[in-house]
């Protein structure tokens, strides 16, 4: 990314035409921690340095994903804008998890999976509706389409919780805090490819209903032209740009996150929950509030909620399946006690606020206040 240079300004230039100053955005400059993150990583360089460094150089990536997803936006409307935000929100994460399959690090894995649908519905919700309803007495967003994602949520939800409810009734007890556990038995770890698959199954059609049959639900801005501004194509590439950005980024981030967490005293179950799902989805998170601040509702909503929904049905399913190919034993899809309680009480609440279509800024503080609270838990576990 290269600071843009002021068009039509030459000297002696008078009379009607203006110059146009082109001002870089301050969050553009720390693109400069890229490669420094880069660099230290290179030359293995303290983890705490690498892991701010790093930090840093995920905001400036997200910023530009934000500018690239308005534009879609602007465009397609919120439904396809937030899913494509969406899809390249969450590469750094499956990435992320992906490499941690490798390592065997399964429930760091899961952890991580709770950590993105609950910092989505909690913190990033939270945030956009405290944010864009600051300055107003309430903001409203299409409550038929949030209602549908947030039923597909609940819907995914059952499913990612079933297999532990099949590991208590048959006798077995659930992973605790800090349990390195990748043998759940042959049964469970059918049960959950067989989830994986629905889940993913469901996933397809909720894109189909969403981008097809209801295309109108979801894209009320669909007609309307966009003047000035990005091409389709050139938003298009600059999110491609910034998802790989990103996906660095997170790898770094995420490489240098163990040894950060002995020398400041964190669990690795606090960062996969907390730690991991923030970076990795550093995205979305700037995404939404920016357009929260812009009285666009309708999109964070379709952020907030719809990237939960994405991880729950595509992300985590993928994650099985993989398993099955790396690492040495399969993936079950069976969560601790603290992990279920915090996705089930998130899904509720989001479930609960979004079926008016109306939200205001003592909500979002509500949400964030729901989120503290599970991290000071999620701390003590």
């Amino acid at each position: 990314m290269t600071p843009a240079s002021s068009e039509g300004e030459h000297d002696g230039d008078r009379g009607p035409s203006r110059k146009r100053r082109v001002r870089v955005r301050p969050t553009y400059v720390l693109a400069l921690f890229i490669p420094a993150a880069i660099v230290l990583e290179i030359l293995h360089a303290s983890p705490p340095i690498i892991f701010f460094a790093a930090a840093l150089g995920v905001i400036p990536t997200a910023a530009l994903m934000g500018k690239a997803t308005e534009e879609l936006a602007a465009q397609t409307g919120p439904g396809i804008g937030g899913l494509l935000n969406v899809t390249f929100g969450n590469a750094p994460e499956l990435i992320i998890a992906f490499f941690a399959l490798l390592a065997g690090l399964q429930e760091v894995v899961k952890a991580s999976i709770v950590g993105s649908i609950i910092g989505n519905l909690l913190l990033v919700l939270g945030a956009s509706m405290l944010v864009g309803g600051l300055k107003r007495d309430k903001q409203t967003f299409n409550a038929t389409a949030a209602n549908a994602q947030s039923a597909m949520l609940l819907l995914a939800l059952v499913a990612l919780v079933l297999p532990a409810v099949f590991q208590l009734v048959h006798g077995g007890g659930l992973p605790a805090v800090g349990e390195e556990r990748v043998d759940f038995g042959s049964d469970l770890e059918y049960l959950s490819f067989g989830v994986a698959i629905i889940l993913i199954g469901s996933y397809v059609a909720g894109l189909v209903f969403s981008l097809k049959t209801h295309r109108k639900l979801f894209n009320p801005y669909e007609g309307e032209k966009h003047e000035g501004g990005w091409t389709i194509k050139r938003a298009v590439v600059m999110l491609a740009i910034a998802a790989v950005a990103v996906g660095v980024m997170s790898e770094i981030l995420v490489g240098s996150i163990n040894e950060t967490a002995e020398q400041v005293g964190l669990s690795e179950f606090f960062i996969g929950v907390f730690v991991v799902a923030i970076v990795g989805n550093a995205a979305e998170h700037w995404v939404a509030v920016l357009v929260a601040a812009k009285d666009k509702m309708d999109l964070a909503v379709n952020i907030a909620v719809g990237s939960s929904a994405q991880i729950a049905l595509f992300v985590a399913p993928v994650l099985v399946l993989a398993s099955f190919l790396v690492g040495e034993n399969p993936m079950a899809l069976v969560f601790n006690g603290y992990e279920i309680g915090a996705m089930l009480f998130a899904v509720l609440i989001a479930n609960f606020l979004t079926q008016e279509g109306e939200s205001n800024w003592f909500e979002g503080v509500q949400l964030l206040a729901v989120y503290a609270v599970m991290g000071l838990v999620f701390f003590f576990a």
